[in-house]
């Protein structure tokens, strides 16, 4: 394709590919026995003129340098996906057959596992954050010309994290983004809301500041007028409106309810569709030449080594303010680490870093979803994203947080104001059950450092950890414990106190660590010796020493920390020694909790140091 013109031998060839993409989709439904061919067969034309003549890629190398990137938002449709690529050569169509198998990576619903894919998709509203991500990355800090690519369904778009999307694009201007919409009209259980009021998309997209095409999307030649026109936009993102209808080619199925998610019956009923769809291909087309990516002229990222923390025992230091300071510090020493803030930066003490490094920094607003989806896009393009808010706002981009952990994303979450040691800001405010909602993810790392240096050297080790991380943050100012030159890694904890005639021990982390230690201390005068751990670490957890800590001292062990009960610390550590028979007692808070002064609130809802020392005689009693 020369400009905005396309010759009549490709636009042939297009409609030859979209047929096939259909083809390759029924075949593999049907094989599967589930999955949703009237969904792929609506953007088959979308995604025949993406994949053949508008996007510069590599069909054996889909991680290629400076490649455009193609992300399948629209989930369910990953049968369509899958036929590309194989249709681009990168794997034999025949594999298609294993579509939703055991043994196949071509599963329901895209993953990583596949080369060719950025993010898990399925859960919608995802896939416009992540290319948000993608297309920041390349504008920003990479500086490269690769266009990101979006194909959503119109079900959707109902979504508020699209429209979370749809305001940072605008806010950055993103021009090398284009967003497709697939307006097939049905939805799974009833037809959508706008059905095909095209004006009404229109209006919508154009009031959020993006240059809307509507356009008849299973027209070839307006499509590629379309893609072209995206290109040629300057200064803000585009998106295609493209008015589809749900099994296209398909007479019996095309434009009718109660398709969605539904294959073809094997033996006659496919048959008939492959036979009505072979029909529609043409002997006049014209080899594909797929446009290769101009591969960047760059160098490897240099990456140095971070010095000690800057803060000496006795110091009072918030852990947020720490986590601020060794991020900044992070940022000059390795180029991939890059931040995200939801209009807290100045609370976070993200402001340093962004301050510092403002093309690798991105405001995001208030958009929680939005900042961990972009995150992620980020990840996908090989940098270290550190994500930060207040813990309890994360809650409400949970499901993002599923999917990166499905994704096996590099995303590193940073969640402060955590427990009732806010103090007067009240229960909204307060991060609560987050250690429980983080470390329900399989494979995600959960640190919760109590003091300033050792919150420092954890986020040094979460940048160097090759997966998702949590960091658990706190409001108030506590003493510095540890000096610069002491080591904390992941999986570890450390005994703060002990003795050969203790009794109990006492896990604590974060602000619980310094009721644990002054606790430590009132019963050390009444003739108790208690063994107190900081257990910095919860998932993974140091299950050796815990086990060693409790069989010192009779078999018994004593959690305390600014949670709510259920899925904190202390199951975490039951979890771990339950099998050995250990008895694990815990102070939590139980209940809903009020405003109040801090440390009224860790007192009156049981986690501070009166709390402990009447715990810690009973279970010995």
């Amino acid at each position: 394709m020369t400009g905005s013109v396309a010759s009549p031998e490709l636009i042939t060839t297009l409609h030859n590919k979209a047929t096939q993409l259909r083809i390759s989709s029924v075949q593999a439904t049907s094989a599967a026995g589930s999955g949703h061919p009237s969904s792929c067969a609506s953007a088959a034309d979308l995604v025949a003129a993406l994949f053949f003549s508008i996007m510069r890629y590599d069909p054996h190398n889909p991680k290629a340098p400076n490649s455009d990137r193609f992300i399948l938002s629209k989930g369910h449709a990953a049968p369509l996906l899958y036929a590309a690529w194989a249709e681009a050569g990168l794997f034999p169509s025949g594999d298609l057959l294993k579509l939703r198998t055991l043994t196949s990576d071509l599963e329901g619903h895209p993953t990583p596992r596949l080369p060719f894919v950025d993010m898990a998709t399925g859960s919608l509203g995802q896939g416009l954050p992540v290319g948000i991500g993608i297309a920041l990355n390349a504008k920003f800090v990479d500086k490269l010309d690769y266009r990101t690519y979006v194909l959503m369904g119109d079900g959707e778009s109902v979504e508020g994290s699209v429209w979370e999307a749809a305001e940072i694009g605008r806010q950055y201007g993103l021009d090398n983004l284009c967003a497709i919409v697939d307006i097939n009209r049905l939805g799974q259980s009833d037809p959508t809301m706008l059905q095909h009021d095209m004006d009404a998309y229109r209006s919508r997209w154009a009031g959020f500041g993006w240059h809307a095409i509507v356009v008849d999307g299973h027209d070839i030649t307006a499509i590629l007028k379309a893609f072209h026109e995206a290109t040629q936009t300057k200064g803000r993102p585009t998106v295609l409106l493209a008015r589809t209808f749900k099994g296209k080619g398909i007479s019996f199925i095309e434009n009718k309810a109660d398709w969605h998610g539904k294959p073809l019956k094997k033996g006659e009923e496919t048959q008939k569709a492959i036979d009505e769809l072979t029909k529609q291909l043409s002997p006049n087309g014209a080899t594909v030449q797929i446009t290769r990516p101009i591969a960047p002229s760059t160098t490897p990222a240099t990456i140095g080594t971070m010095p000690p923390p800057p803060y000496k025992i006795g110091d009072s230091v918030a852990t947020r303010e720490a986590f601020g300071a060794a991020l900044e510090t992070l940022g000059s020493v390795n180029p991939l680490t890059v931040a995200l803030d939801a209009d807290v930066k100045n609370s976070t003490y993200t402001d340093k870093f962004g301050k510092k490094f403002p093309h690798r920094f991105f405001e995001n607003f208030i958009a929680e979803q939005n900042m961990v989806g972009t995150a992620a896009g980020l990840a996908a393009c090989g940098k270290i994203p550190f994500a930060a808010t207040f813990a309890c706002f994360l809650s409400r981009a949970y499901d993002f947080i599923r999917m990166a952990a499905v994704s096996g994303s590099n995303i590193k979450l940073v969640g402060t104001h955590v427990g009732v040691s806010i103090g007067e800001d009240g229960p909204s405010q307060m991060g609560l059950e987050d250690i429980a909602m983080m470390a329900a993810q399989p494979n995600v790392t959960v640190l919760y450092p109590s003091d300033g240096n050792s919150t420092y050297r954890l986020i040094e080790a979460a940048a160097q950890h090759k997966g998702m991380v949590y960091v658990r943050a706190g409001r108030p100012k506590s003493p510095v414990i540890y000096g610069p030159e002491e080591p904390f890694h992941i999986g570890g904890s450390k005994v703060v106190r002990q003795s050969p005639s203790d009794v109990l021990t006492i896990v604590a982390a974060g602000v619980t660590v310094f009721e644990a230690l002054k606790a430590h201390d009132q019963l050390k005068s009444a003739g108790i010796a208690v063994r107190v751990i900081d257990l910095y670490s919860i998932a993974p957890i140091d299950r050796s020493t815990l086990l060693d800590s409790a069989n010192a001292t009779q078999r018994r062990l004593l959690t305390v920390e600014d949670h709510y009960a259920h899925g904190g610390l202390g199951d975490a550590v039951l979890s771990a020694v339950a099998t050995e028979g250990m008895k694990v007692h815990k102070l939590a808070v139980r209940e809903i909790p009020h405003s109040g002064k801090p440390e009224e609130l860790v007192d009156h809802y049981g986690i501070g140091v009166r709390s402990i020392v009447d715990a810690a005689k009973q279970i010995i009693k």
